[in-house]
């Protein structure tokens, strides 16, 4: 709902001010603010509200008239404790921004089907993402979807590329012209096969591909292996396996001890919402992460020897 009722432009002027007339500078204002965007004025923190600009052009895949709450807003950190800092436009900061569905949207699978209701005590959040009509956003699929997605609004297109489990790289530029893998058995050849595309819809085709050849063995493999001290925004714990599990760590926050927690998200089986887990207790949808290992509700325990970073 817009903070500003705008029809009182389409009509001439007939108000009258202290001199008896209305002054062409406050018309000059008042239509000006009639054409300023709407999103976010006079709505709460953290309520749903139309995205602005901005966040179309951060989120892309998000449809013009998207209604979100970004994840910052909508989830505080526990009393007592400070998000860490990020670096301006760093896949953490980005992460941020996150936009979520409003408050009670369960989670549902690629069919439709519920997965996850609103009231699940292990359910913080439903990001707005979609998750396409095939089971292949899964949870490692996710995680590459949210880095791919960043890449791209970033205009950081030429790194754009995630290895298959068999260890071939699927480059996002290479599609873009026209190759096209040919997968036999363990085995991959790029060949031309179409005439070059870099829109978006190209791009979606293209992460279906990696989603269907990629998983959580192919992020385990990454090089990148922070310190558990290191942890931050963007990073992720992977186990491999078939199945195999990952989550994202959406954010980060430390209270004035130096104790840690994470926001976690992920995505699983079948393909479904991606959504922001909650631990519950003291710190709420926030886990935290002082143990040997972290505790999720939907898998055994991630040590810290699974973190992962791109």
């Amino acid at each position: 709902m817009s903070a500003f009722d705008c029809s009182p432009c389409s009509s001439s002027p007939s108000w009258s001010a202290t001199e008896g007339r209305f002054r062409p500078w406050a018309w000059t204002l008042l239509w000006a603010l009639c054409l300023l965007p709407v999103s976010g004025w006079a709505v709460e923190e953290g309520q749903p509200r139309p995205a602005t600009r901005e966040e179309l052009a951060r989120y892309a895949w998000l449809p013009a008239q998207a209604v979100v709450r970004p994840l910052e807003a909508a989830v505080a950190p526990p009393e007592g404790y400070t998000r860490v800092s990020v670096v301006k436009g760093s896949f953490g900061a980005w992460l941020r921004g996150l936009p979520l569905r409003p408050d009670g949207t369960p989670v549902l699978s690629h069919q439709g089907g519920r997965i996850l209701a609103p009231e699940d005590v292990r359910l913080a959040a439903v990001a707005e993402l979609d998750v396409g009509t095939a089971n292949l956003q899964q949870c490692a699929d996710s995680v590459i979807r949210l880095h791919a997605e960043w890449l791209w609004a970033s205009g950081k297109r030429e790194r754009l590329a995630y290895r298959f489990t068999s260890g071939h790289l699927a480059e996002w530029l290479r599609y873009a012209e026209g190759d096209r893998a040919r997968v036999s058995g363990s085995k991959v050849s790029w060949v031309r096969g179409a005439a070059p595309d870099a829109s978006r819809a190209s791009f979606r085709a293209w992460l279906d591909l990696v989603f269907t050849y990629a998983g959580t063995h192919s992020l385990e493999s990454l090089k990148g292996r922070p310190s558990r001290e290191a942890v931050r925004p963007g990073d992720f714990f992977v186990l491999g396996g078939s199945p195999g599990h990952a989550v994202l760590v959406l954010d980060v926050a430390a209270n004035a001890a130096g104790k840690r927690v994470a926001l976690l998200g992920q995505g699983f089986m079948p393909a479904q919402d991606f959504h922001v887990l909650s631990a519950g207790g003291d710190t709420g949808p926030w886990f935290p992460l002082e143990g040997e290992d972290v505790v999720t509700p939907f898998w055994k325990p991630f040590p810290w020897s699974s973190l992962r970073r791109f």
